[in-house]
């Protein structure tokens, strides 16, 4: 019995561990990947918390500069399994439930098919609402005192 157990994870780890070597898989490409494909989903506005964002924005500014793939991304990568965690900015009217659920399933599927590890558990926590922009002007058109 213990042989079709090795087989069985050989299987979900196509290509990784060989007869003619190893590939191993760094942390921030996971990063990448699982950020690439939570901000493919709509209803998510932005990823990270609210002082990675404000420096993603200083950092948009600067000419040559870019926004990081993997921001409000941290990772555990282990040699056939990866267990992801992201904060996620949702949009708002989206229905966070679904919004979690597609973020969850483009991760898992992006991050096998990408590198052949095993995503054990992808952790969402919704760390804030983006409200219309159009919300925020008629407030401050209104002339209401601040």
């Amino acid at each position: 019995m213990p042989d079709s157990t090795a087989h069985k994870t050989e299987l979900r780890t196509p290509g990784l561990a060989t007869d003619q070597g190893q590939t191993t898989v760094a942390d921030v490409v996971v990063q990448k990947i699982a950020g690439l494909a939570a901000r493919e989903v709509p209803g998510v506005h932005a990823l990270g918390g609210g002082t990675a964002r404000a420096f993603s924005a200083i950092r948009e500014r600067i000419p040559g500069a870019t926004a990081s793939a993997g921001q409000g991304v941290s990772v555990e990568v282990g040699e056939k399994q990866a267990a992801v965690d992201l904060q996620v900015v949702v949009e708002y009217g989206a229905s966070i439930a679904d919004v979690s659920r597609t973020v969850r399933r483009g991760v898992v599927d992006g991050v096998e098919h990408m590198t052949g590890l095993e995503v054990v558990e992808v952790n969402i926590a919704v760390t804030d609402l983006h409200l219309p922009e159009d919300g925020e002007e008629g407030a401050a058109e209104s002339g209401r005192v601040a």
